[in-house]
């Protein structure tokens, strides 16, 4: 008998299970699903950012060749409900009804209004021309603050108000006293404006029927099949037990496929009506109209301090755009954002109050950080302008804030209990990284040459809450699930492992993480775990992916199901080696005897022996498998420092990074390489709205941002490189120690690109450049500036 190997896989550098079948194209996209008898779905959407549907006939359609079936959204009405939000942030929410097609009345470019089924895809497009609606225009409503007036046109007429909520939030000392005694105090309005994701797979959806038993197994490019399941039995009425639902291969979500879409409901009822398979796959157009956006509020930041920069008070007042519907955790994610806004600082009083208003635009929804890029930004852009008026370096207004490392565990202004970090830490590793001295020497000189092209330093220190989450937290915020997540484990009779998970990836690497997390636990080699996932067949109970939280949650999930099955190994091995259970020792998968090393077994030769049955414990079931739920007992919050130098051309307005330096906390690190991925993924993201994409419509509510000609997605050639590092604090609030990477590097870089870019052009008089930070508004931004300082020094030519 051989030792097994015992080198520990938690921390290694794995290269990815998953990317050999990527990479050769041996994959399973819903789009390359084709079963027989297939039938191809396409969408008539509305022109017409709000009109009245007066007249609509799908039946020049049916004479199209190919064309099998078409309905409008009368036609489909019997057989669905409105589509669904889980998250009632109050008791008086405004809930319109939600049409999978709409019915009566368009609320935004892109609402679908009639669907045509015919035998191949391109059919169905063709076809889509001879459908005839007749529409009235009604006004579209697109200011957030004009909404909200009392003779404003109203997006849902029936329910009086443009108004879908007020959530207000108060916590420590009344705002207004602390203000009073404030020596200073910044106020800033900041705009996050709209972003459409861009997943590298479009959204898709298959529902293949078994008319004989009324089941549907629908395969969808989805980030939540179980969720999803659960939904559209809701939406369809079909029962949950005769829907499977299978997230095949996903490429990519950044929250955009944490939804129940109107297609995938259609695509249910249209397979039940003609009991055919049906696939339906988005083209990039629909999917900038369809697929929810994110982002997309107001942010009017008020913060008193002190004449020496101690914080004193914060008080935010959002309005958020919801689009036209309030889809799955629409009004919510603005509420995610209401605990982080205080960020990493210490205050007396926090004051928070935000409002959800509808518009004729594209629903919003989450999109990757959910309401803690909006709070991290509005925080963190507050900060800088506290340090200009107090004249402090903004690395030093933060120090003199922020919690200090041996206060953790910390509970917040807002209520969090931060369990682990060191912000120090991570700031002065970034600093040394940087070069944070030199470079501000060097922005001294050009500034003292008054130099056209000026340096710009930005920093961004950073928290956020991921890991979602505790169910009770979630219920005290009205969430209509629970946070648990659930893992099992299954020894089979050769030795080799089957890791369930009900988290489902999309390219998160969790089949690579997760065996090296059950190969530790188990002691077995990591190329013998496989992990199924993405399948409510397969893996029936989950709460799915989102919210940097399959690691966190999931994962340890995956740990505690693995410690289940080697306590019931135990209990077969004490009987083998006839050896109580406290006399065994379990290192690198054997189980021996303490005192007597040769008296040995493996836990494979433990599975094998429990498969046959033959000599295990009286009383035991003859298997190791094993299960775990796991509901955290808390989120968990990763931290950093971000820094970025970009060169600003005050000429042109052009911006470009000249460095950009980050070093993280996320806690323990399962796996580097994937690590290192994620925050490059993010950063690209966040960057991203710093400086290049928007979603733009013009006056009567069109999307003139609905192409990839029109709306800049950067590629690697305008990004930077990363130069990225991490400190370790582990979290004490799970057993793995981790605390989520997925989003960090989204949250983090935007105010730190921003930070950086004000930063190079306030002695100029700048004081805010709206995002994108395009050439344009750069540009404008030193115009506005140069003329607003000439025209205060009459006679006299401003100073750069």
């Amino acid at each position: 008998m051989t030792d097994q190997a015992v080198e520990r896989e938690v921390g290694r550098a794995r290269l990815r299970k998953e990317d050999a079948r990527l990479i050769t194209g041996q994959t399973h996209w819903t789009d390359n699903i084709s079963v027989t008898g297939l039938l191809h779905l396409a969408v008539l959407r509305s022109p017409m950012a709000h009109a009245r549907i007066e007249r609509i006939d799908v039946s020049p359609a049916l004479e199209r060749p190919g064309v099998v079936a078409a309905f409008s959204g009368r036609d489909l009405a019997a057989g669905l409900g409105s589509l669904p939000c889980a998250w009632p942030v109050t008791e008086d929410m405004v809930l319109p009804d939600h049409p999978p097609v709409a019915v009566d009345e368009v609320r935004h470019a892109g609402d679908p209004v009639a669907v045509v089924v015919a035998r191949d895809r391109y059919a169905a497009a063709d076809a889509l021309e001879a459908v005839e609606v007749d529409y009235e225009p009604l006004p579209p409503v697109l200011d957030l603050e004009e909404a909200l007036a009392e003779d404003a046109p109203l997006v849902h007429a029936e329910k009086g108000t443009n108004r879908a909520y007020v959530w207000p939030f108060r916590t420590g000392e009344d705002f207004e006293a602390v203000r009073q005694r404030a020596d200073v105090v910044v106020k800033r309005r900041y705009r996050q404006q709209r972003l459409i994701p861009n997943a590298m797979e479009p959204r898709a959806v298959v529902v293949t029927p078994l008319a004989a038993s009324g089941e549907f197994t629908v395969y969808s490019a989805t980030q939540i099949p179980h969720i999803l399941r659960v939904m559209l039995s809701v939406v369809t009425g079909v029962p949950e037990h005769k829907l499977r639902v299978v997230a095949p291969d996903v490429g990519g979500g950044f929250g955009s496929k944490l939804q129940v879409y109107g297609e995938e409901a259609v695509a249910v009822e249209v397979a039940r009506r003609l009991g055919r398979p049906v696939k339906w796959t988005e083209s990039r157009s629909e999917g900038y109209l369809a697929t929810h956006h994110g982002r997309g509020m107001i942010q009017d930041v008020e913060i008193a301090a002190t004449r020496e920069g101690r914080l004193l008070g914060l008080k935010v007042d959002l309005l958020a755009d919801m689009g036209a519907y309030l889809m799955l955790v629409t009004p919510g994610i603005p509420i995610l954002g209401a605990f982080m806004y205080p960020g990493i600082y210490k205050m007396d009083a926090y004051e928070f109050h935000c409002t959800g208003v509808f518009t004729t635009r594209t629903p919003t929804d989450a999109y990757r950080g959910a309401g803690r890029p909006e709070a991290t930004y509005a925080i963190e852009r507050a900060m800088d302008e506290l340090a200009a008026e107090v004249g402090l370096d903004p690395v030093e207004v933060r120090r003199r804030n922020w919690i200090r490392h041996e206060e953790f565990p910390y509970t917040s202004i807002a209520g969090l209990t931060y369990d682990s970090g060191n912000y120090e830490a991570a700031t002065e590793k970034a600093l040394a990284l940087f070069g944070y001295d030199d470079l501000r020497a060097e922005q001294r000189g050009r500034n003292e040459r008054g130099d056209s092209v000026r340096l710009g330093i930005g920093v961004s220190t950073y928290t956020e809450m991921c890991g979602l989450a505790p169910s009770r937290v979630l219920r005290d915020l009205r969430y209509s699930a629970g946070g648990w997540e659930a893992a099992g484990i299954r020894m089979l009779p050769t030795g080799k492992v089957e890791v369930v998970t009900g988290t489902s990836p999309h390219g998160q690497g969790h089949v690579t993480c997760w065996s090296q997390i059950a190969a530790d636990v188990l002691g077995v080699p990591f190329e013998d775990v496989e992990v199924l996932h993405g399948d409510t067949l397969a893996a029936p109970q989950g709460m799915d992916t989102y919210g940097s939280r399959s690691l966190v949650v999931g994962g340890s999930a995956v740990h505690r199901a693995a410690e289940k099955v080697v306590d019931k190994a135990r209990r077969v091995a004490a009987h083998l080696l006839e050896a109580g259970e406290d006399d065994l020792e379990f290192k690198g998968g054997v189980f021996s005897v303490k005192g007597s090393p040769e008296a040995r077994r493996t836990i494979q030769e433990v599975a094998f022996a429990t498969f046959t049955s033959h000599d295990v414990p009286d009383g035991m079931e003859p298997t190791l498998n094993s299960e775990y739920l796991l509901d955290p007992e808390n989120f968990s919050y990763p931290h950093g420092t971000h820094l970025c130098a970009v060169e600003v051309d005050t000429e042109t307005g052009q911006t470009r990074i000249r460095s950009y330096v980050c070093v993280d906390d996320v806690g323990r690190v399962v796996n580097p390489a994937i690590v290192e991925g994620q925050v490059h993924g993010g950063l690209a993201q966040g960057i991203a709205q710093a400086l290049y994409e928007e979603a733009v419509y013009d006056a009567e509510g069109n999307l003139v941002s609905g192409t990839m000609a029109d709306y800049l997605v950067p590629s690697a050639a305008d990004l930077p490189e990363f130069v990225t590092d991490r400190t370790e604090t582990p979290a004490v609030s799970n057993p793995l120690g981790v605390k989520g990477v997925g989003e960090a590097g989204t949250i983090a870089s935007t105010p730190a690109v921003v930070n950086a870019v004000v930063d190079a052009l306030r002695p100029l008089g700048v004081h805010d450049v709206r995002m994108p930070c395009t050439p344009e508004r750069v540009w404008e931004a030193v115009r506005s500036a140069r003329s607003a300082r000439s025209s205060a020094s009459p006679g006299k030519e401003a100073s750069a």
